[in-house]
C-alpha cells in the first residue's frame, strides 16, 4: 500500500532537551492515521516539521512524495493544516471566511466563491453560511476550520488536537467530518489526547512517548497486545475491594499483578482474564462464598486508554513557555 506520509530516524532537540529521538512513521493513503501522547511527548513537534514550519535535526521524511526539507514549498502545496484553535474571523460570516481564504490561496474572486459554497455543503454548513462565525457553535466552528484546510482540495491533512475544548456533541460533528474526508479520499495524520477519539477514527495508530514511537498498530492491535479481555467487578461496598481484588486475581490468573486495578470511587475491580469461558462464573461463586455482595460484573476488551497509560507509564509532563512546551 503507498504510504502519504513517512519518517525515518527523526529528531529534534530543544537546547539539551530531545523532543524527537529517533521517530519513524508510515501513514497510508487513504487513511486516518492517529499520533497519541501525552503532554510533551513530541507530537506537535513532528507534525511542525512534516508540516515544514520546523527544521528536523536529523532523519528524513516525505509527505506526498515529496521531502519536507528539500522540497517544502511542493509539501506546502499538497497539505493542509487545521491546529488546536480555529483561525477564523468571527466577525465575517462562514462564507466570507472561506472566500477569504480561498483568495489568500489565489483562487480567483468567482472560483473562491463557487469552492465555499461547495464546502460549506460538504460540511453541513449551507444553512449557516451567512450567519457570523461568532454565532456559529463549537463544533460548527471546528467543522468550518476543516474546511479552511480543505480550500485547495489537499491530499494529505494534518489535524492538531481538532475536538480540543468542545462538548460530545461538537466532538462527533468533526468526527463525521473527518470520516467523508477520509472516504473521499483524504489522507489524515490526528494527534490527540482523547483515546475514544483515536479509537473512533483511526485505522492505525502511532505512540509517542519522550520523543519515540513506543508502539505502533490497529487499535485492536494495540488492545489485544495489552492481554485480552479484562473483567470488571464492582462490589456493593467499598470495603469488599481488596478482597475483591484478591479473589479475581486468584481465579483470573493473575494474583498479586500489577495487572489487577482498583477504582475506589467506583468500587471496581478490574483483572486480566485468560478463560473468559470460565472466568465470570467461577468469580461470581468466589465472591458469594466470600460473603460479597456484587452491583455489577461484565467481561470486557481493553480499552484505548489502558493501552496508553501501560505504554507510556502514566507520565505527565509539565509543560513550559520554552522548549518542552513546542514539543508537545
Amino acid at each position: 500500500m503507498t504510504h502519504a506520509v513517512t519518517a525515518e530516524g527523526l529528531r529534534k532537540r530543544y537546547g539539551d532537551t530531545p523532543a524527537l529521538d529517533g521517530v519513524d512513521l508510515a501513514v497510508r493513503e487513504g487513511t486516518v492515521h492517529g499520533l497519541l501522547g501525552p503532554n510533551g511527548a513530541g507530537k506537535t513537534t513532528a507534525v511542525r516539521i512534516l508540516t515544514t514550519l520546523l527544521r528536523p535535526d536529523g532523519g528524513t521524511a516525505r509527505v506526498a512524495g515529496f521531502d519536507v526539507v528539500r522540497q517544502a514549498a511542493d509539501v506546502r502545496r499538497s497539505i493542509g493544516l487545521v491546529g488546536q484553535h480555529a483561525a477564523l474571523d468571527e466577525i465575517l460570516s462562514g462564507r466570507q471566511n472561506l472566500v477569504m481564504f480561498g483568495r489568500l490561496h489565489h483562487l480567483r474572486p468567482a472560483a473562491a466563491r463557487a469552492r465555499a459554497d461547495e464546502l460549506l455543503a460538504r460540511f453541513g454548513l449551507a444553512g449557516t453560511g451567512t450567519k457570523p462565525v461568532g454565532q456559529y457553535s463549537g463544533g460548527m466552528r471546528r467543522r468550518l476550520d476543516l474546511a479552511v484546510g480543505m480550500i485547495c482540495s489537499p491530499p494529505v491533512l494534518f489535524l492538531d488536537e481538532p475536538t480540543t475544548g468542545l462538548d460530545p456533541r461538537g466532538r462527533t460533528e468533526v468526527w463525521d467530518a473527518v470520516r467523508a474526508l477520509v472516504a473521499a479520499g483524504t489522507t489524515v495524520l490526528l494527534t490527540t489526547q482523547y483515546l475514544e477519539e483515536a479509537d473512533q477514527l483511526a485505522s492505525r495508530v502511532s505512540v509517542v512517548d519522550a520523543g519515540r514511537v513506543v508502539a505502533e498498530g490497529t487499535p485492536d492491535e494495540l488492545k489485544s497486545a495489552l492481554g485480552g479481555d479484562r473483567l470488571d467487578v464492582v462490589v456493593r461496598h467499598t470495603a469488599d475491594l481488596p478482597a475483591a481484588a484478591a479473589i479475581a486475581g486468584r481465579v483470573t490468573g493473575a494474583p498479586g499483578d500489577a495487572s489487577v486495578d482498583l477504582d475506589a470511587d467506583a468500587r471496581r475491580v478490574s483483572a486480566p482474564v485468560r478463560d473468559r469461558s470460565a472466568a465470570l462464573p467461577e468469580v461470581l461463586r468466589a465472591l458469594d462464598a466470600a460473603g460479597i455482595t456484587v452491583a455489577d460484573i461484565a467481561l470486557r476488551r481493553p480499552t484505548l486508554d489502558e493501552v496508553f497509560l501501560h505504554l507510556t507509564g502514566a507520565r505527565n509532563t509539565t509543560e513550559n513557555t520554552t522548549g518542552k512546551a513546542a514539543a508537545g
